[in-house]
Formats: C-alpha cells, structure tokens, sequence
C-alpha cells in the first residue's frame, strides 16, 4: 500500500473496513458484558456496568494517547522521505515506553482503589458489589487493554491494518462465546463478564504481537534521542484523541450523579444503555479517523494537500453516513435498544422512548466532531483539536449537564448532548474549512 501514490478511494475504504472492523469489535467488551450481566442480573446488572463504563474510557485512552499520538508523528516523519526510518522508529519506542508506564500507573489505582473509584463513578449499594465482582478479573490484565490501543494503531500506520484487525476480532469473538458460557453456563453472573472479557484481550495481544516476527514488520525498538522531549511531542499530539475517551468518562460521571439526584434509578439503567448505544457510534467515528489518520498524516509530510482534501471528501461523506444512520436508529426503535441490554420493566419501558430518542439526537454531528480531531492532528494542527476534545468532552457539555436540570427541569439533561454537539459542529466546519484552504494556498505556492 503506497499513501503518497496509490488510488485514495481504495486506500481509505480498504482502511476503513479494517478501521471500522477494529473499532466496532473493541467496543463489543463492553457492551456484550452489558448485555449479558443487564439480562442476567437485570436493570442493577446494567446500571453497575454503566458506573464501569469510565473505567474503560481511562484505559482505551490512554493507549490512543500515545498510539494516536506517536503514529501521527511516525507518518508524517516517514512521508517526508529522506531516510527517516530511524528517527520514526524513536517515536515507536518512546510511544512503547510511555505506555508501559501509565499501564502500570493504571494497574496499581485500578487494582487497590476500585471500590473507591466506582463508587466515585456513582455505583452504590448492590450495583457497587456487581461492578467489583466483573471488576475483579479484569485487574489481572489491565496493560493488556492499554496496549493493544497503541499497537493497534502502529499496525494500521506500519500497512498492517488487517492484522489490526485480526486481533481484535479473534479477542472479540472469545468474549462473545465467553460472556454466555461463564455467565449463564457456568452461573458465573457479572465474574464471568469480566472474565471473558480478561481472556479475550490477552488473545488481542497475542495475534498482533505477530506483527513484528513478519517480513512487512519495519517497527524497531530503537534507542531514542530526547526521549522526554518526543515524550511531550507525543502526548500533544495525541491528547485530544485521549481526551475523547476521557471525556466520555466524565460525562458519565457527570449523567450518574445528575440522573440519581434527579431521575432516579431506572433513567440511569436507561442512561446505561445509551452509553453503550453511544459507544458504537463512536466507534464508527474512530473508524474514519484511524482510516484517514494514515493516509493524510503520510501526505501532509509529503506537501500533497491535493490527496488531503480527497480523503477529507472521503471522511465528511462517512461520518455524515453514520450520524444519519445512528439518528434514525435511535429514534425508530428506542426500546429494541433496552430490550437488547437488559429485561426491562414495564416502568423503564414508559420512559426510556424520550430519553433516547431526545439524547440520540447528538448522534447526527458526533460522528464529524470526533473525526475532526483526527483530521487537526494529522495536519498538525493541534490547538484545534485540543478545543473540540475539551468543548465537547468538559467545558460545553459539562456547563450543559449542570444547569439544564436546575433550569429547566430533570429531563432536561437529555438535550445536554444534542446542544452540545451542535455548538462544536460550527466550529469544526469552520475551521476544517479555513484548514483546507490553507493547504490549498501551500499546494500552489508549492507548484510556484
């Protein structure tokens, strides 16, 4: 696969499926745990995974930050030529080594303070003992998680998205089998999901590992020149990518408290399906990005803003095919979604078509919102990557979250969302579009 010559069309599409199968996959440990633990344990199984939930956002997004964020500057260090395999390679290494230390940092908090940290996250009573219990498996591996995030991304970037792929598909498949068979064959409950789960990423690990024993491998460890100096280059690079992740968990933690002072149990059980809901548009959203990412970050090292703004076509015309999808989903079949994640009440049948098909109106733009952040850092622009992650993860929406409620009623705190992206969405056209003229001017200044 040549980014700088060969057809974009097939590139990003061949990227994307691979992307979009890697992305999907990875959110299906969540949202199988809490499918199986909702129909298991009912509405106290599923709202005790949703007080989970931020812990997986802490994990994945610290392996982005330094995966997204270290193949950004791989890429584009490799497309400007010149014999720069080396110096690429000192950011893999520097990438490793920055994912082998927050891994640990992780463990440790995850392993001595969960009960603690859910009951921050809002579990409580019954569902703080569920969360611990699926919890508990998961202890035991959770560099793992961290790990096939940064790899994941490096094989995407080394032309080995396929590969990519595999493995979280091959991990993805175990916990799916997995999640029935401790759960409900061996009455394992919310244990077995986390286990299942624990199991399944050690297999991830394992395919991708294979990478670097295969002749297209061109990923060295190599001794790094300035390694905090990359170190910091890496997480600029990459926050925004980390902070989407980040942010959801906040926004979570945010939803918990507001929709337990407010709305009680049931709406936060149907908040917890709606996380997941959430998740898997998300997960279209990361597959355009980690689709582009390659491809325009290889080009802007290049100066080829022609073929950037070809795969920009390319990514607006997906993420505005999904948010379209995922709208109309979310409005059509509300409680197909909560019979799909829990065996629901007569009480959470009544009010779970509002909520959902009033927050599922944020589905329309976040798809753009987050592949833009991918977009800014792959033309190095970060500060503009940094405003939408923070706007639309923390600052608008938290704002939002808060008063709505207070203001203007309890159910308010649905359209929080909505607004939210809406906000960030003229931003992003805005300067998604000031962006491209840039490179435009550049590409002709540069034919000059």
């Amino acid at each position: 696969m040549d980014f700088l010559n060969g057809k974009i069309k097939t590139l990003y599409f061949k990227y994307l499926a691979a992307a979009f199968g890697s992305a999907l996959i990875t959110s299906i440990y969540s949202i199988v745990d809490m499918a199986m633990v909702g129909q298991y344990h009912g509405p106290e199984g599923t709202a005790a995974l949703a007080a989970v939930a931020p812990i997986w956002n802490i994990i994945y997004s610290l392996g982005l930050l330094m995966g997204i964020g270290g193949s950004v500057l791989f890429s584009t260090i490799r497309g400007k030529g010149d014999g720069q395999e080396r110096r690429s390679n000192e950011y893999f290494t520097v990438s490793i080594i920055g994912s082998a230390v927050l891994a640990i940092l992780a463990w440790i908090v995850i392993a001595f303070f969960d009960q603690p940290l859910l009951q921050f996250f809002g579990a409580e009573e019954h569902t703080l003992t569920l969360a611990r219990e699926y919890v508990l498996p998961i202890k035991f591996v959770i560099p793992c998680f961290l790990f096939t995030q940064t790899l994941a991304a490096y094989l995407r970037n080394d032309k080995n998205p396929t590969l990519a792929t595999a493995g979280v598909l091959a991990g993805g498949i175990f916990n799916v089998f997995g999640d029935y068979f401790f759960v409900f064959t061996c009455d394992m409950g919310a244990f077995g999901a986390g286990l299942a789960t624990a199991v399944g990423t050690m297999i991830s690990i394992i395919v991708m590992l294979s990478h670097f024993f295969t002749k297209k491998n061109t990923l060295r460890l190599v001794r790094p020149a300035n390694l905090f100096r990359k170190f910091r280059e890496i997480s600029v690079t990459g926050f925004s990518t980390f902070f989407i992740d980040i942010a959801m968990g906040i926004l979570t933690i945010l939803f918990n408290r507001q929709i337990m002072t407010y709305l009680g149990t049931n709406a936060l059980s149907v908040y917890g399906v709606i996380v997941n809901i959430s998740t898997f548009v998300q997960c279209c959203a990361y597959s355009v990005g980690q689709a582009s990412q390659p491809i325009l970050s290889t080009n802007f090292g290049a100066g080829k803003g022609g073929r950037i703004r070809e795969t920009l076509r390319y990514a607006i015309g997906t993420t505005t095919f999904f948010g379209i999808i995922w709208t109309v989903l979310s409005l059509a079949i509300p409680n197909q979604f909560i019979r799909l994640f829990m065996s629901p009440t007569e009480e959470i049948l009544q009010i779970a078509p509002t909520i959902i098909r009033d927050y599922g109106l944020s589905f329309l733009l976040m798809p753009l919102n987050i592949f833009s952040t991918y977009y800014f850092q792959a033309v190095m622009r970060p500060k503009a990557a940094f405003v939408v992650s923070i706007a639309r993860g923390l600052v608008i929406s938290g704002i939002l979250i808060l008063l709505l409620p207070a203001a203007a009623g309890a159910n308010s705190i649905w359209f929080a969302m909505p607004l939210t992206e809406l906000v960030v969405a003229i931003y992003v056209v805005c300067m998604i579009a000031r962006y491209t003229k840039q490179l435009s001017t550049e590409r002709k200044e540069k034919h000059e």
